[in-house]
């Protein structure tokens, strides 16, 4: 380390020597402490809130007792989640957190958006947001901003997360990786096309990014989550950090031609490794004061700082919108069924929520004791994808399993409850008629001809009447969860908004079956499957398209093929009336699972759920095989719909650094070809592979989805142990929910998207009850947007409550800026245009009781309206 025992005696010949050409050679490094947070794998939650808060208390009394020094060599911390604040804030008094706040507020304590270190490639993309929620609430009670965002040690990245963190407020982000359990090479590690870039997702909004290569043989630990650390173990930590401020200051190389780091600002984050607690200050300080010369600044930093200096110098930096892959995110699959979840729950919450947007309109303090409960769930985003998924650390596999299992537990009671006190209070706003009447409610943006499903246990034959044009509708009974429902094909249900129907007595209308039967072939007027015992599909014909054949075998495998003897099982028909025809095959092979495949007369989309009834140690598969020429593959990530080829060739995955074997699978996957496309819609499944991927080639060009039913992905290269949960924990009932829709047309990710979320969010039907007519007794549409590309995400009371107005969010799937007009029940008297996690950005002028909302190319916007 360089020392400067004189360095008072340099400030007069810094004063004088000031000049833009020194200026220009001054460098300016920065140093971050921090404790890097592996919860629940280094301790349990009790213990980690224990170390946040001793720790906070340690950095707040160093803070104090350093705010006379010069600014640069003040104590700086940076907590590495804002589960660090929530401990912090349960376990000590307003005043002490108070303080705390304020630290932050003037830049002395620094913690990310994000509640934990996660992994992000498995998670829903309002899984995303949710788990960033409560930065939201902070930063509306006690006027704050939070604008770093982090995710580390994970060697991947998704490229849609730059615009749900930039969206959220978050401007800067630095990723350290490290190489444990990493599956890929060396190489792919020490070599970064970018080491400063603006990391974009495809609206072009994004953050600035640090992410240094990581080259464990020269210049490591930077690159790593502690850069700060020279080695795990250490015993000066002066010295070490002193070490890497050299280390910096020959990073910088500002005046060779084609450098990899043309900078002179550098930054060294990080301090704690994986201990439980860091206690450790004045070393930063000392080097930072001893290591300052007329040609190095030294900064003791909260990695903010870092950010708008670097900015300010460096406006223009190269930008990358890529996505890197997955690696650790595909852990989660070794509790595939738990992580299903909380995918259904997030997907729930969709409804869940539009319903008490509709039902708070009168009953503003609606829901108000399930704040506590939703904060849970709140949390349950923001720690269930928790990176170290690895589960090998000194916190027990049953230990980590069952706090996984909590979590998820805590998310799905809440939405359950809320769903079906909505549902329950609906019916109640409504004033019920001489005879049985009930609602069907439709939770998205546009118009919608669906099935829809009424719990029902009284007489029949009934007629069921559509009330609003007087007309009985096509109805059947059928079993569905082991429950007797009235199935109808309800027409025109308005955008979150519903229809009433009433029950008569008397006997349906005749109509013929919505599908036919014919030994194995399966045929409604859209089109004609072929159905072995095990319930795959072998052949698949698109009665619209001259019978096209959509099913052409992959390595023996077919359409919703899970492996193994396909020809043992047994199949019949276990629902069949006019609206839908359900077969359902079972099978022991390869393990014991049952598929139900359904046909609707009035609906090309084929049902398919899939359920396994067995424990399993190995990694299943569904595959689906199709039949397209020269296709290209897409699928929503999150915040993004990509195209499955490398940057090289068109598609968003990055041509090195990346992870290629398993993509996220979000909403859907589509495969289409010049003029035809072929929809999969998924809800429970978080990855699939493209035909036989692997960890360092993407097979572009393969017709096959594998979609991940679960398994350990990967192994320890140093001793070849499983990573992940074992055995499922012991899971032995799995539910798997797909649908598949063809076009004649190329791809349209708006159309595909509709399709996968009219599948995942169903019509709810709920029972009329009300004695009063508080809603409008017929028909009502809450809101409506008049742009065809334009879709909303979620509508929901503010966190504040009503009286704060409704949050309302929306994504532009079209391939251009799209201005849209959203219309409300009632005029919109004011609104604000709002971070994703609901802080007040704009305020926004209405036309004519109207919101005009202007959407970037794939944006997504999220709104404030006032009625």
């Amino acid at each position: 380390m360089i020392k400067s025992p004189f360095y008072h005696l340099w400030l007069p010949v810094i004063g004088i020597l000031s000049g833009t050409l020194l200026q220009a050679q001054v460098k300016h490094l920065y140093i971050a402490n921090d404790d890097h947070t592996d919860y629940m794998w280094t301790a349990d939650e009790a213990t980690y809130d224990s170390a946040f808060i001793k720790m906070l208390d340690y950095y707040l009394y160093q803070i104090d007792s350093t705010k006379g020094n010069t600014p640069d060599f003040q104590a700086r911390f940076s907590c590495d989640g804002n589960l660090w604040l929530k401990a912090y804030q349960k376990h000590r008094t307003p005043a002490q957190f108070n303080r705390l706040t304020k630290a932050i507020r003037f830049g002395h304590i620094s913690s990310p958006i994000n509640m934990l270190v996660s992994c992000y490639g498995a998670q829903p993309t309002e899984a995303v947001i949710r788990g960033m929620y409560y930065a939201g609430q902070l930063e509306r009670k006690y006027g704050l901003r939070f604008t770093l965002a982090q995710s580390m040690e994970n060697n991947t990245l998704p490229l849609g997360l730059a615009s749900l963190w930039a969206g959220s407020g978050a401007k800067y982000s630095w990723k350290g990786i490290g190489g444990y359990g990493s599956q890929m090479s060396y190489d792919m590690r020490t070599r970064r096309r970018y080491q400063m870039y603006r990391y974009n997702g495809l609206d072009s909004s994004g953050l600035l990014m640090k992410w240094y290569a990581y080259n464990e043989k020269t210049t490591a630990p930077l690159g790593g989550y502690a850069e700060c650390r020279l080695k795990i173990k250490y015993k000066d930590a002066t010295k070490d950090i002193g070490t890497i401020v050299n280390m910096l200051d020959a990073f910088c190389d500002t005046m060779s031609a084609g450098s990899n780091y043309p900078y002179n600002i550098a930054g060294a984050f990080g301090f704690g490794h994986d201990d439980l607690s860091t206690f450790l200050s004045q070393p930063f300080i000392q080097v930072a004061r001893d290591a300052t010369t007329p040609l190095r600044k030294v900064r003791v930093s909260n990695q903010e700082d870092f950010f708008k200096d670097f900015e300010s110098r460096y406006p223009q930096v190269p930008s990358q919108s890529v996505s890197f892959g997955n690696e650790w995110d595909l852990l989660s699959a070794s509790m595939n069924e738990t992580t299903a979840g909380m995918r259904r729950s997030t997907e729930k919450l969709r409804a869940a929520e539009a319903l008490a947007s509709v039902v708070s309109l009168k009953n503003s303090r609606f829901a108000k004791d399930l704040i506590a409960a939703r904060e849970d769930a709140w949390e349950s985003f923001g720690v269930y994808w928790e990176h170290n998924w690895t589960a090998d650390g000194p916190v027990t596999r049953n230990a980590r399993a069952a706090w996984q299992m909590k979590r998820q537990q805590l998310l799905s009671k809440y939405v359950d409850t809320l769903y079906n006190r909505s549902v329950n209070t609906l019916g109640s706003q409504l004033k019920k008629s001489s005879v049985p009447s009930f609602y069907v409610f439709n939770p998205l943006s546009w118009s919608r001809n669906d099935v829809a499903d009424l719990h029902y246990e009284g007489s029949y034959p009934v007629k069921v009447i559509d009330k609003v044009r007087q007309i009985e509708v096509p109805t059947q009974l059928i079993v569905k969860d082991g429950r007797r429902m009235l199935r109808l094909l309800a027409e025109d249900i308005p955008p979150v908004g519903y229809k009433v129907y009433e029950i008569r007595p008397g006997m349906p209308t005749g109509l013929p079956p919505a599908a036919t039967v014919t030994g194995p072939y399966f045929s409604n007027r859209f089109y004609r499957l072929k159905l072995n015992e095990s319930g795959v599909i072998e052949e698949l014909y698109d009665s619209l398209a001259r019978s096209r054949q959509l099913v052409k075998a992959i390595d023996g495998r077919y359409l919703n093929d899970l492996g193994g003897d396909s020809l043992i099982g047994k199949s019949f028909i276990e629902n069949q009336g006019p609206v839908s025809v359900t077969v359902r095959a079972e099978s022991p092979y390869p393990v014991p699972h049952t598929v139900r495949i359904t046909l609707f007369a009035n609906s090309s989309r084929i049902e398919i759920d899939d359920s396994i009834q067995a424990n399993f140690a190995d990694v299943k598969t569904w595959a689906f095989s199709f039949d397209l020429k020269k296709q290209i593959t897409r699928h929503e990530e999150l915040g993004a719909v990509l195209t499955a080829r490398k940057e090289s060739r068109g598609g968003h995955y990055a041509d090195e650094n990346a992870r290629y074997d398993w993509q996220t699978f979000n909403h859907f996957a589509n495969m289409s070809e010049s003029g035809y496309s072929i929809t999969l819609s998924n809800t429970d499944c978080s990855f699939f592979k493209l035909g036989k991927s692997t960890i360092d080639s993407l097979w572009e060009e393969s017709t096959q989805i594998n979609a991940l039913a679960g398994g350990n992905i990967d192994k320890k290269l140093e001793d070849g142990g499983v990573l992940g949960i074992l055995n499922q924990n012991g899971q032995t009932d799995f539910q798997y929910k797909f649908a598949l829709v063809s076009n004649q047309d190329s791809f349209n990710a708006t159309r595909s998207m509709k399709f996968a979320l009219e599948h995942q969010n169903p019509l709810v039907a709920g029972v009329i009850t009300g004695k009063v007519a508080i809603l409008p007794g017929n028909t009502f549409s809450l809101l409506s947007v008049d742009h065809p590309d334009v879709l909303l995400w979620s509508i929901k009371p503010s966190e504040e409550g009503m009286e704060n107005g409704l949050i309302t969010r929306f994504w532009n799937l079209g391939t251009a800026p799209a201005e849209a007009s959203i219309k409300m029940n009632k005029p919109i008297l004011r609104a604000w245009k709002t971070t994703h996690i609901e802080t007040n950005e704009k305020l926004l002028k209405t036309q004519g009781g109207l919101l005009k909302a202007a959407l970037k190319v794939g944006g997504m916007s999220t709104f404030r309206v006032f009625l």
